[in-house]
């Protein structure tokens, strides 16, 4: 679906920010792009729904050049949901935010009203529907940032930091609605700090740092790596830290009731 030939991008400032990326990302898999502050992840990101052209190298989505597309025909088919909800919002009223990529994409008027209805009550926003954007809270935001981008059904969807300003309520929600599109055949790429949040997703994990990817890999091989984790400053996520510490040999699940049911179980109690 994504892939990334030898790529380098060069700010206008001369700075670089992303150094000889080779990289793939398959159709319909849950994937992480993780690492510290300036690491290059959103530049990354940005090169994938056309925002930003490889200064050398290619990137090729779904066969295509990025180079040869317009940033329109990119974002039909990658959706990316901005890290802040305030530069991605700028209608006067919610249902006009959600309304505008499907009027842009969409020319049948019931697959317009059937999308527009599904992102409005998925995301409990239909009471906000004739509200500024601008006077929700920061969570509703971010839900509208990604009703507004899923009402037109892209292939990819990219998430930047999806869970700052949710509650562990919204969190739960949101792990439900990833793997539930992952279960439809989106590719999903994520962009997050938040590593609790990506263990119980278990995806592809691509680790970054001054522009070049260090690694890739499943999550547990990754954390597990300690050379790895001190070199790139990223912390294991707790359940797989307290698995190594108690020696358990098989890989802990996803959550940590489940995790709390097998140590009963080895424990004997």
């Amino acid at each position: 679906m994504i892939e990334f030939k030898e790529v380098d991008y060069i700010h206008p400032n001369g700075a670089k920010a992303l150094d000889r990326i080779n990289l793939i990302i398959k159709k319909n898999t849950i994937n992480a792009i993780v690492g510290s502050n300036g690491a290059g992840k959103t530049t990354l990101a940005r090169h994938i729904n056309g925002l930003l052209k490889a200064t050398s190298g290619e990137v090729i989505i779904d066969g295509k050049n990025t180079k040869k597309c317009s940033v329109a025909e990119l974002s039909k088919k990658v959706g990316m949901v901005f890290q802040n909800s305030n530069n991605q919002l700028f209608a006067d009223t919610v249902k006009n935010e959600i309304l505008f990529g499907l009027n842009n994409f969409e020319t049948d008027s019931q697959i317009i009203k059937t999308r527009f209805e599904w992102a409005l009550n998925f995301f409990d926003l239909k009471k906000y529907e004739n509200t500024s954007p601008l006077k929700l809270s920061g969570g509703e935001k971010k839900r509208l940032c990604i009703a507004s981008v899923l009402a037109w059904n892209p292939e990819v969807l990219i998430l930047d930091e999806p869970t700052v300003g949710q509650d562990q309520v919204q969190k739960g929600k949101m792990l439900e609605f990833i793997s539930n599109l992952n279960k439809q055949g989106k590719t999903i790429i994520i962009i997050s700090h938040d590593l609790e949040f990506l263990w119980s997703l278990k995806p592809n994990v691509i680790v970054m740092t001054k522009g070049k990817i260090r690694k890739t890999g499943k999550i547990a091989d990754i954390f597990s790596d300690d050379e790895l984790l001190n070199q790139t400053c990223l912390m294991r996520p707790q359940l797989l830290d307290l698995w190594m510490k108690l020696n358990i040999k098989r890989e802990p699940p996803a959550d940590i009731t489940k995790a709390a049911d097998i140590i009963r179980r080895i424990s004997g109690s």
